[in-house]
């Protein structure tokens, strides 16, 4: 297996290069990623970046990493994003599309790119298509993993976090040796309040407003590729890769 670029153009933006840098490909895969909280998005964004070559870009992994800069590495774009976000605001479309902007060099990566969390209002995928069509930069797909809202709630509310390492437990599908017991450092587990299920409903509520608008305009435009999000992680990404096949032929083999 060839060696994964570590993503530095995409996380600090600017001047950054990866190490190493992507292999070209003949035909990049340039795809958007769409799923509520909970569908397991990020992962199939990792298992599908090893399966195309492609570079899973998620725009909350720009967010998580820009805590960890001087003030002095970040964009004025990327301080106003994380100084509202402090606050308990929204990011408005504007901002995070300069953030995206930043980074064009990714988006016109030889090794193509899987987009997460971006776009996720249909202002910013107008946005987005504007800013590709001017670098000449088609999409190829955007696959949507869907799953019943109750089976999220479920999937949410048994989730155990860290209070001293962050790491996650499932009380079901990943339960730790002892109860309430942190596996790796001893520390307690409890259930985050964005993850108790009145929560979860709430956030599932809003993700389908934004979403359902977006999620016409890509099928309209012929590129919504729906998939079920049940199952383990390989099987969802047998279907995607299926699916893919479907649409063209180069998909990277196992």
């Amino acid at each position: 297996m060839e060696p994964r670029p570590d993503r530095s153009a995409w996380l600090k933006g600017g001047e950054a290069r990866c190490t190493p840098e992507p292999q070209p490909r003949e035909r990049p895969w340039r795809m958007v990623l769409l799923g509520a909280p909970g569908v397991g998005k990020g992962t199939q964004a990792e298992l599908l970046a090893g399966r195309t070559g492609a570079c899973a870009l998620s725009t909350g992994d720009i967010f998580r990493a820009a805590r960890s800069l001087d003030a002095g590495e970040r964009s004025p774009a990327l301080s106003q994003a994380l100084e509202r976000m402090q606050r308990g605001e929204l990011v408005s479309d504007a901002t995070v599309l300069v953030i995206v902007s930043e980074r064009l060099r990714c988006l016109d990566c030889k090794g193509g790119f899987l987009l997460d969390g971006f776009p996720r209002t249909l202002a910013q995928a107008e946005a987005l298509d504007q800013l590709l069509e001017r670098e000449m930069i088609g999409l190829d797909a955007v696959l949507s993993y869907e799953m019943p809202i109750a089976e999220i709630v479920a999937r949410l509310s048994g989730r155990r976090t860290c209070g001293k390492c962050k790491a996650v437990f499932h009380l079901a599908a990943r339960p730790p040796r002892a109860e309430a017991v942190c596996d790796h450092c001893g520390g307690p587990l409890a259930q985050r309040e964005d993850d108790r299920p009145e929560a979860v409903r709430v956030r599932m509520e809003a993700y389908e407003k934004d979403t359902a608008p977006l999620i016409q305009y890509y099928r309209r435009r012929g590129l919504l590729v729906s998939l079920a999000a049940d199952g383990t992680p390989e099987e969802i990404l047998t279907r995607a890769v299926a699916a893919l096949e479907a649409l063209a032929p180069r998909v990277a083999p196992a």
